[in-house]
């Protein structure tokens, strides 16, 4: 977003001052300062009003707010106004630009008076840059606030409305990846607009899995103090499966760029703009996505049932209590790769982490993963898949995804019982029905209709373990 910048300052050297400095702020507008009150009220009032109209003596309207600079600076030395008068003035007439006031006197008795006069900000004499550029984008970021309620900024963003959710790892290699594509998948077929954040910075894998090549990154967002829709809208890539991937950097070492600031800001952003957020922590905890852990509605934390894998997510739980990051209560724990022999069930999981576990384990079917794997089209694993399915309905448990997203049972799948009919009752009710004798030595066929093989439970149980199908 440009910022537009109208100084208002009577003395020549100190407006010289402050264009130097204005000028180098990034993504700054400055216009040419104006030297006395008057000038300032009437070119306010002449951005405001339509081509050739008279100027408005009101508030403008919404259309009129366009026009607008976001940003005025106020000189205590202005005149013939005084200066709080004439932040007075702006703030009735102009109530969408940000007004800041410069003065020698940044006491706490001058700030109050500038607050109640309608200043966004008091910036001392003489002027620093880093103080300046401070001041300047936090009435920025007030005035595209405001002109969203005036409905005069369409590139404007609301305030967060999606549901955050971040996927993290107890350590490298427990499907961290699969799970967020998957899930991501999955509220998008439930038809919600769904972003996907790979904030695994040094080593993301999510362009890899969805066979994406796109030279924007989450690292282009991380130098823009305000996020529009158009900036966001030109770092996000559209999928073809309907998702909004933001990707890591192709250069590991650049993730630095991403701390907690801009985390919250690109999260925030993108939660004005979609239903769902996926947020893909990867396993290594950094400033970035500790701040997206910490601001997630769902914190889920994908481990392995080995000992191994147990013992870093109760490490991970532990490091976010101590950091104040998040609970171990409100955090939700996966169970990937179960299988009915792993020792290690959910159950243990939970008491060993004290975290919740999903109801929804996810079976150990590699089998399954690796031609999408290998192939980089994660999203074109078969519907029938167990780990698909399993996933979905993880989705379906964490109210990402309505019933109409659940795929349909595949193989393995339990099939609803049908209804008896009279004769087949009658039948049971009677007995057995005599058959034909079978032949001396002949046993009962391996998978015949009522043998052990059709007994036997498919990979794929959503009230029972798994194994690997």
């Amino acid at each position: 977003m440009t910022i537009r910048i109208l100084p208002a300052v009577g003395d020549p050297d100190a407006a010289r001052a402050v264009s130097s400095l204005l000028s180098q702020l990034p993504d700054a507008e400055p216009a040419p300062p104006v030297a006395d009150s008057a000038a300032l009220l009437d070119a306010l009032a002449a951005a405001t009003a339509p081509g050739g109209a008279a100027p408005p003596t009101g508030p403008p309207a919404a259309a009129g707010v366009e026009g607008l600079p976001e940003v005025v600076l106020v000189h205590e030395r202005i005149g013939p106004l005084p200066a709080l008068e004439l932040i007075r003035e702006v703030a009735l007439r102009f109530p969408a630009v940000g007004v800041v006031l410069i003065t020698t006197d940044a006491g706490p008795a001058l700030f109050a008076a500038a607050m109640d006069a309608g200043a966004r900000g008091v910036v001392g004499l003489p002027l620093g840059y880093d103080e300046l550029a401070a001041r300047v984008r936090a009435a920025a970021q007030w005035s595209a606030g405001v002109r969203v309620h005036l409905g005069g900024s369409p590139d404007a963003l609301p305030g967060p409305s999606g549901t955050l959710v971040t996927v993290t790892g107890a350590k490298g290699g427990v499907g961290t990846t699969v799970a967020a594509v998957q899930l991501a998948l999955a509220a998008r077929a439930a038809g919600r607009g769904v972003a996907l954040v790979d904030l695994d910075l040094q080593s993301g894998d999510v362009a890899s899995y969805l066979d994406v090549q796109f030279r924007r990154s989450i690292v282009d967002l991380a130098g823009i103090s305000d996020i529009s829709a158009r900036v966001l809208q030109d770092a996000v890539h559209d999928h073809h499966t309907g998702l909004g991937l933001l990707l890591a950097p192709e250069e590991g070492e650049r993730g630095e760029e991403v701390d907690d600031r801009a985390a919250r800001q690109i999260v925030t952003a993108l939660r004005a703009r979609y239903d769902v957020v996926i947020v893909d922590c990867g396993s290594q905890m950094q400033s970035a996505n500790a701040a997206a852990v910490e601001l997630a509605d769902v914190a889920l934390l994908v481990t392995t049932p080995d000992v191994v894998s147990v013992r870093a997510a109760k490490r991970q739980v532990r490091l976010w209590d101590r950091l104040q990051i998040r609970k171990a209560a409100d955090t939700t724990t996966v169970v990937n790769r179960l299988t009915r022999h792993t020792e290690i069930q959910p159950s243990l999981v939970a008491r060993a982490t004290g975290t919740q576990v999903a109801r929804t384990p996810v079976p150990a079917a590699y089998k399954e993963l690796q031609p999408c794997v290998d192939a980089g089209r994660m999203q074109d694993l078969d519907d029938r898949s167990t780990v698909r399915q399993a996933l979905w309905a993880l989705a379906g448990e964490l109210g990402l995804a309505g019933p109409s997203a659940a795929p349909h049972q595949g193989r393995g799948g339990r099939r609803p019982r049908a209804a008896l009919t009279g004769r087949k009752r009658r039948a049971l009710t009677a007995g057995p029905v005599p058959g034909p004798v079978p032949a001396p030595g002949a046993g009962p066929r391996s998978g015949a209709r009522g043998g052990p093989a059709a007994r036997s439970a498919g990979p794929f149980d959503p009230a029972g373990p798994y194994e690997e199908g």
